[in-house]
């Protein structure tokens, strides 16, 4: 489907911008809330991601679907946020096992540099385990999404 055909492919380039945005903002605010104000990781997850998902909601209707219009909002709404729902639930526990495995890891990599006084392992498994849930999660969102919430888009 995307490799074949031109519209989809800008669809999923468009859906993909609309992630870096929304990655962009996850990994903002799971930063502010576990360096700044020192909450656990796994809750500054999910709310990180609560928030990512109101900022690709938004985008994804007004930018990358602008033609799903027969739906209505409060439907689509509904829709996206199960099929983000769904997606927490796939990140959650795969962030939550894949943290505390790349924290140990980085802590065995990282020697006494300046890279390893400013990045700690716990920044760099924290943020590497966040990256892949992102990407695991993001093929799950476009596929759900593009056949179910923008599913009256030709």
């Amino acid at each position: 489907m995307i490799l074949t055909n031109s519209r989809e492919r800008s669809r999923f380039l468009r859906f993909a911008t609309v992630g870096i945005i929304g990655a962009v903002v996850d990994f903002g605010v799971f930063n502010l809330l576990t360096l700044l104000a020192g909450f656990p990781a796994v809750p500054s997850s999910i709310i990180s991601f609560l928030m990512a998902v109101l900022s690709n909601f938004l985008w994804n209707r007004y930018w990358t679907y602008p033609d799903s219009r027969s739906k209505s909002l409060p439907n689509q709404v509904v829709q996206f946020g199960l099929v983000s729902f769904i997606g927490l639930a796939i990140r959650t526990p795969l962030f939550a096992w894949l943290e505390p495995n790349l924290v140990r890891s980085a802590s065995r990599l990282l020697i006494s540099t300046a890279i390893g006084k400013s990045f700690t392992p716990t920044f760099i498994g924290h943020n590497f385990s966040l990256a892949i849930a992102v990407l695991v999660v993001m093929l799950w969102n476009f596929y759900a999404n593009r056949f179910w919430t923008y599913s009256d888009v030709s």
